[in-house]
C-alpha cells in the first residue's frame, strides 16, 4: 500500500518514528521536513514507483494524504 511505503520513506529520511506519521500529518509543520528533505522524498518516491512528479504538482502536496492520493493516481 502506498501509505506504508511513504510512511517508511518519511520516517527514514526525517529520522522519526513511523507511528508519528498519519494521513493528516503536514509535511512541513507536523513532520518538520525542510525543502531539501522534500526534494529528497520526491526523488525517493519517483525511484520507488518509477514515476516522475512534475514540479508544479509537488507544490500542491501539503500532507501525507495528499502525497498518497497523488501517487495512487499516477500509478493506477
Amino acid at each position: 500500500m502506498v501509505f506504508e511505503t511513504i510512511r517508511k520513506l518519511l520516517a527514514d529520511q526525517l529520522d522519526i518514528d513511523e507511528e508519528e506519521i498519519t494521513m493528516e500529518s503536514t509535511l512541513l509543520e507536523d513532520l518538520g521536513a525542510d525543502s531539501i528533505e522534500l526534494v529528497d522524498l520526491i526523488m525517493s518516491v519517483e525511484e520507488e514507483y518509477d514515476i516522475e512528479v512534475p514540479d508544479d504538482a509537488a507544490d500542491e502536496i501539503r500532507t501525507v494524504g495528499d502525497a498518497v492520493r497523488f501517487i495512487e493516481n499516477l500509478v493506477d
